[in-house]
């Protein structure tokens, strides 16, 4: 499997081929070609063939793709069999909502624990995942190695937190906070979520006719 020098927006189209393949996969699709599958994704089929040929040979000419082949190899690069563990730093209002919403297990992620300062979470459950004190963090976090934090803290929180977490052994962030955090160690890797950037997007989208 190839990954050398694999660009960013590669890495960022192959959730969408999952989502989509999965979606096939459920309705009972064997095979598309990647001519109907660029048609449903708005991608051309070229494209689809080259960020492909990144990982390796997928598909026959003349045949296409197996849906529920191309599905689990997709899944396999972008490690969703790997069964990462995952803990919410954060669990307020945001917090609560993705670990209620979220179905962490369909990505490949084991949820494990919450953790909060506030008196009224601490000690209690949220979609059964239970809510620890952020002064657990030391204890608990060298026990399970938890492979990513979801970082709904506030603004203000946020660098430290990380910082602290990163001290722990933390290498992997899904960042909620509005914030773009950083790392002097080259292994640790933010994936920062901005819901304005998305929803300004769409304004200009609407705005440019």
């Amino acid at each position: 499997m190839k990954k050398q020098n694999v660009s960013d927006a590669v890495i960022r189209r192959l959730p969408r081929y999952y989502r989509y393949l999965d979606d096939l996969h459920m309705k009972g699709i064997v095979r598309i070609s990647s001519s109907t599958l660029g048609e449903k994704m708005g991608i051309t089929a070229s494209q689809i063939r080259q960020d492909l040929s990144c990982f390796g040979e997928f598909g026959q000419q003349g045949y296409g793709y197996n849906v529920e082949e191309l599905r689990a190899e997709i899944g396999h690069i972008l490690g969703v069999d790997e069964r990462h563990r995952i803990i919410v730093v954060g669990a307020g209002n945001l917090g609560r909502a993705l670990m209620q919403n979220f179905h962490f297990k369909d990505a490949g992620f084991l949820l494990e624990a919450a953790f909060d300062v506030s008196p009224a979470l601490v000690g209690s459950q949220i979609a059964g995942v239970p809510v620890l004190d952020m002064s657990e963090l030391e204890r608990f976090v060298p026990a399970h190695r938890p492979d990513v934090a979801v970082l709904t803290v506030p603004q203000s929180a946020a660098q430290p937190t990380a910082d602290r977490l990163i001290d722990l052994g933390v290498r992997g962030f899904w960042n909620f906070t509005n914030v773009e955090l950083t790392s002097g160690i080259s292994s640790v890797r933010f994936e920062d979520v901005h819901f304005a950037d998305s929803l300004l997007t769409l304004s200009y989208r609407i705005t440019v006719r």
